[in-house]
């Protein structure tokens, strides 16, 4: 049977968002041209973690080892040749995140596979792999091609696809294999996992989030956003003005140059919606903007939008907030 292989990423004990999303997209294509899922997990200690996997994939290849205890691409792709070579899966699939950017370039040259990055869609056809990527900041979609090899690997945007489990469920299967790791890495080796300082928020975890833009006009405005963020129990983010002008560190930065979030809750703040913020929200499941020109972009994209200004709109929102769950 042919095989479409997904890599499990993980950190800190949790298994992270792109793995499903890859999942799902990777079932649609299984579906398509009759191959199977196989998911990769790669850890110490993740067995618990395979589990959540068989509901996803066919089949769940598992590798412990004391050194895969923490991401090290040397490692991996030593792990992941062997088992390329052993399986030769039609597609493998791997996030498009700081793990993935630094492993697929060197696994794609050892193997000598086609590698397409930072995709947004993917498809097989008799073979050939059609992906989609986004240029020049995301102003041009670029279709392209790869034909004539045996196995492709790509790399997925964050966010790209909305993570489902299939329907009719699959009970996959765990397959544990032994590890090929018997000396420590040449050039590289863990030293350890950097949290974001006290108060750090990661926004890409975030279930809502609450973002500002150059429509606050000034730093001694921003109590009324955290307000509104802490009624709802809402992360704050940001456009690039704000991040440019230091009112917010950039990992608060949400578009093409910041980071690309998926919550459950997005609320635009006096945010234009330029198409490099855009890209880096789009995928929210509800869009909420509040804007005072009415032609302003981020409204083609948002499920509700306030057309007003944001200075009487935010405090009356915040009180009805306190109000109703009071």
């Amino acid at each position: 049977m042919v095989e479409i292989f997904v890599l499990t990423e993980h950190r800190q004990g949790q298994i992270r968002d792109i793995t499903f999303e890859m999942l799902t997209k990777a079932h649609e294509i299984a579906g398509n041209t009759n191959a199977e899922t196989t998911a990769l997990i790669l850890g110490k200690d993740v067995k618990d973690k395979a589990a959540a996997l068989t509901e996803y994939a066919q089949k769940v290849i598992l590798i412990e080892d004391q050194k895969l205890e923490n991401f090290n691409s040397e490692f991996y792709q030593k792990v992941l040749t062997q088992l390329i070579k052993e399986h030769k899966p039609i597609l493998t699939m791997i996030g498009h995140t700081s793990y993935g950017i630094e492993l697929t370039p060197r696994l794609a040259a050892a193997l000598n596979t086609p590698l397409a990055t930072d995709c947004i869609d993917v498809n097989l056809e008799n073979k050939t792999l059609h992906v989609t990527r986004q240029m020049y900041g995301g102003k041009v979609n670029v279709n392209a091609v790869l034909t004539q090899a045996e196995s492709y690997m790509v790399t997925i945007r964050q966010a790209a696809f909305t993570a489902q489990k299939p329907q009719p469920p699959v009970n996959g299967q765990i397959i544990e294999k032994p590890s090929p790791l018997t000396e420590e890495p040449a050039t590289k080796r863990f030293v350890q996992y950097v949290l974001p300082p006290p108060g750090g928020i990661d926004i890409t975890a975030a279930e809502k989030l609450v973002s500002i833009g150059r429509g606050i006009k000034d730093q001694a405005n921003m109590p009324i956003i955290e307000e509104l963020a802490n009624a709802i129990g809402a992360a704050i983010g940001c456009s690039r003005p704000i991040v440019d002008k230091g009112w917010l560190p950039n990992d608060r930065q949400v578009g093409s140059s910041g980071k690309t979030v998926k919550p459950k809750l997005y609320i635009a703040i006096g945010i234009s919606g330029a198409f490099q913020h855009v890209l880096g929200m789009k995928n929210s499941d509800l869009i909420i903007a509040i804007n005072k020109d009415p032609n302003a972009p981020i409204f083609n994209f948002s499920d509700y939008g306030i057309v007003d200004d944001l200075f009487k709109i935010v405090p009356v929102l915040k009180d009805k907030i306190s109000e109703l769950k009071s």
